[in-house]
């Protein structure tokens, strides 16, 4: 025997399932199409009338300014060579840095075009330059219209809110100045405003350009906050300054001028040791200058007095060496106070060392010394710095004094060391000097003091000399100082990050897919109705015996008065179908039933009689339901006498059974509505009457009432050979199958088979096969051989197509959500 492949039968399984799934949705693709286009136009619009925002980018390189000396004292930081550039960052951020930067930019003043959409911000091609005194008072945030009425003559008007601005809270501008015509270059004054037009492009003439002034204080903080810095990478010293802006070339120009801010920042740092050490030799030169031109009055004087006397060969050596002395002890006294200058600072425990002179500048030639004052300045720099951006107790700048203390200490000891040294130099060279003196005191009187007029003489013009030499060095060191950092990328074009438009496309797609999908979803799991047939087949245990169609036609005797329908095909098939079940039996007695009202099980069992009595069966139709009988008002009947007169013995039974215009078929109404159904319906006479029928007909169809509602159902459907269960597409909940289901499996009914009513789209529910006794085949509307085969005409036909093909958005919600 061969084995059954069970793995092939679970993979037909899944495709079938995913087949299923798939068809159950796709049909509602005119909401996908529907909303898909709305979003797809939302965004469309939203670009439209949107102004876009760019990023530029530049980037900056900062190098490692520290000394080893700073690294040294700071044990903490002694291996390691790296940069600490959150400083650097908090520096570019400042508002201090933006003020810099915005001084090279013209920012206060915003053009825009005169548009009804949106702002469209000209900057740099705009026809139009203010220049504004901010020294006056001014009125910001408010547009004015500038007409350009020709080459010399303008006039401003209040600006007017556009279509699509909603912004009604606007600042209220200066009314003097409007609906005036000026002239361009003329100085705009009142005690509101003051401000300057010039027309930069004359060929812009009958334009409208709409501008407002941009408080600076206001400006610098939003410059300041719309930068974004970040480091290129872990290793690197190199930050990325970015800033989001809705015109590239402005956004460019302050990226561009805040690095050069930066770096001439940066440079004016280094100078000042050079600009403090050029001050300083200009003070002392002043005060040199004034002397050594009066010594050079005085020995000129001197020597026209004493007719141009001159000292001897023999003490010429000696006043060479006397001179030599006495520059050396110059310098000495030039040291000592620079010496006593930084024992002061020392002893102030200053952190400001911005103005300390270098010691190379007097001469003084020890490396310690230099390196210490070096580190000292750079360390006061880098305070000086931090607190631009932080407060005193900032974990930096708690650092950096702790190492200035070290360095101040280390100084202030060198420094004692030096006065110390520098003073026992001094008392050696003095002592010389006396030693020389007593020899010139031999010299005659005149010659005595013309030595000593020479000697101040010489004495202040080779300090002079020597001052003049340090300021030429400090002024070529000054313009050969270049910053330690250094501009890498300039900032040049702009990427488009607001709105991300390939991005809100692809979301609007997606949203016009996925949210009718969503829904339709959310209303299938929330609906606990009957949808389709895989519902019918996990709910109702008991077999279908045949689907019969929504029906479209404006009556209820659909078979009768449309035998080529589908729907009528469908009760053909269901005819066949019971034929088949009651093979044998001359007459079948057969019970239609539902759950609720509304489900069609009158409907069915009209229609049904009719089929059976177009297939020549002599057919009767029964009213059983007493509470809402209807089977009487498809007929135009009226409901005085029927089965519930019958039943209470007022009437005979032949006297309810009514003909009807269809040749074989015969109905019996409801009657006048009882206050005791379920007890007539439970009397001996119902059991006489249906012998009364089955000796008359061939086939017996009872309508009875819904068995979810009534009892009485569940006794009647022991005495019919086939009992019919009604279940509509999407009106029949799920609940309401459970008390059928249970009295199958417990046999407490035999029989009962289902009839699936009401079939909207019978496309995807199995394509059209129904299991359950008899096999019987479904035409689907879906089949294109339907209509020719079942005379539907052409019209009809294309009426339905037309009407398919027309979308109504109401009627689909309807359909959708199960408004009724």
């Amino acid at each position: 025997m061969e084995k059954l492949d069970l793995s092939q039968l679970d993979n037909e399984e899944k495709a079938l399932e995913i087949r299923y799934v798939i068809a159950k949705y796709i049909r509602y693709w005119p909401w996908y199409v529907l909303f898909t286009v709305i979003f797809l136009t939302a965004t469309f619009l939203f670009h439209r009338y949107t102004v876009d925002e760019f990023e530029v980018t530049g980037s900056i390189v900062i190098k490692n300014s520290s000394t080893p000396e700073s690294r040294i004292l700071d044990r903490s930081n002694i291996f390691n060579a790296g940069i600490n550039l959150e400083n650097d960052i908090l520096r570019l951020r400042s508002k201090n840095m933006a003020r810099i930067a915005m001084d090279k930019l013209h920012f206060d003043v915003e053009y825009f075009a005169k548009t009804n959409i949106k702002d469209i911000e000209l900057y740099d091609r705009s026809p139009i330059r203010i220049e504004v005194d901010w020294n006056h008072l001014q009125v910001t945030d408010a547009s004015v219209e500038l007409e350009i009425l020709s080459e010399t003559n303008f006039k401003l008007l209040p600006a007017e809110s556009g279509l699509m601005d909603f912004n009604s809270a606007q600042a209220a501008g200066d009314e003097s100045v409007y609906n005036k015509t000026y002239t361009f270059g003329q100085t705009i004054e009142t005690a509101r405003s003051k401000f300057t037009v010039f027309l930069v492009n004359p060929s812009r003439i009958g334009e409208l350009v709409v501008f407002r002034f941009i408080n600076p204080a206001v400006l610098e903080e939003q410059l300041a906050r719309s930068v974004q810095i970040v480091t290129q990478n872990e290793y690197s010293s190199v930050l990325r300054l970015s800033t989001t802006t809705k015109v590239v070339e402005k956004g460019r120009d302050y990226i561009n001028a805040l690095m050069q801010s930066y770096i001439e920042y940066d440079l004016n740092e280094k100078n000042k040791i050079q600009e403090n050490t050029i001050d300083f030799i200009e003070s002392q030169l002043g005060y040199l200058e004034d002397s050594l031109k009066a010594k050079e009055r005085e020995l000129q004087r001197f020597k026209v007095d004493n007719k141009l006397l001159d000292v001897s060969a023999e003490f010429s050596s000696i006043l060479s060496k006397m001179n030599a002395l006495d520059e050396r002890n110059a310098a000495l006294e030039f040291q000592l106070q620079y010496f006593e200058e930084i024992r002061q600072y020392m002893e102030r425990k200053s952190r400001d060392f911005s103005d300390v002179v270098a010691p190379s500048v007097i001469g003084v030639p020890d490396p310690l010394l230099n390196g210490l004052i070096q580190t000292l300045v750079t360390l006061s720099q880098e305070r000086r710095k931090l607190l631009a951006t932080v407060n005193e107790n900032h974990p930096e700048v708690i650092k950096i004094d702790v190492q200035m203390e070290k360095v101040q200490d280390a100084l202030f000891e060198n420094v004692v060391n030096l006065i110390e040294n520098t003073n026992k130099q001094k008392k050696s060279i003095q002592a010389e000097i006396r030693v020389y003196d007593a020899q010139f005191a031999t010299l005659p009187e005149s010659e005595s003091k013309y030595t000593s007029i020479f000697r101040e003489f010489k004495l202040r013009e080779s300090l002079y000399t020597y001052l003049l030499e340090k300021r030429a060095e400090a002024g070529i060191a000054r313009a050969a100082n270049v910053s330690d950092n250094a501009i890498l990328d300039l900032a040049k074009k702009g990427t488009l990050v607001f709105p991300k438009k390939t991005q809100n496309y692809g979301l609007a797609l997606a949203l016009g897919l996925l949210l009718p999908f969503g829904f339709i979803v959310l209303r299938d799991m929330f609906d606990d109705s009957i949808k389709d047939q895989r519902d019918l087949k996990k709910h109702f245990m008991i077999p279908q015996l045949g689907v019969v169609g929504y029906s479209t036609k404006g009556t209820n005797k659909v078979v009768l008065e449309h035998p080529k329908s589908a729907v009528a095909e469908s009760f053909r098939s269901l005819r066949s179908a019971i034929s088949y079940l009651a093979a044998g039996k001359n007459t079948k007695k057969i019970l239609v039933t539902s759950s609720v009202s509304g489900e069609g099980k009158t409907f069915t069992s009209l229609n049904l009689a009719s089929a059976m009595a177009l297939g020549s069966k002599k057919t009767v139709v029964v009213g059983a339901d007493l509470r809402r009988p209807k089977l009487a008002s498809y007929f135009d009947h009226s409901e005085k006498v029927g089965l519930s007169t019958y039943l209470i013995g007022k009437v005979s039974a032949e006297s309810i059974i009514f003909p009807t215009q269809q040749e074989n078929l015969f109905f019996v109404p409801s009657g006048v509505i009882p206050p005791n159904p379920a007890e007539l319906l439970q009397t001996p006479r119902l059991i006489e009457f249906l012998s009364y029928l089955d000796e008359r007909f061939d086939i017996i169809v009872f309508d009875t009432p819904p068995m979810g509602l009534v009892s009485e159902t569940i006794d009647l459907m022991r005495l019919f050979d086939i009992n019919l269960y009604v279940v509509r597409q999407n009106y029949t909940i799920k609940d309401h199958l459970v008390m059928i289901n249970d009295l199958f499996n417990n046999k407490q009914v035999k029989n009962v088979y289902g009839v699936f009513n009401g079939i909207l789209n019978s496309g995807y529910h199995y394509e059209g096969y129904n299991y359950g006794y008899g096999n019987t085949y479904l035409y689907s509307q879906n089949n294109k051989y339907m209509y020719n085969y079942y005379g539907d005409d052409l019209e009809t036909k294309k009426k339905k197509i037309k009407k398919a093909s027309t979308f109504d958005p109401v009627k689909a919600i309807k359909k959708v959500f199960r408004i009724r």
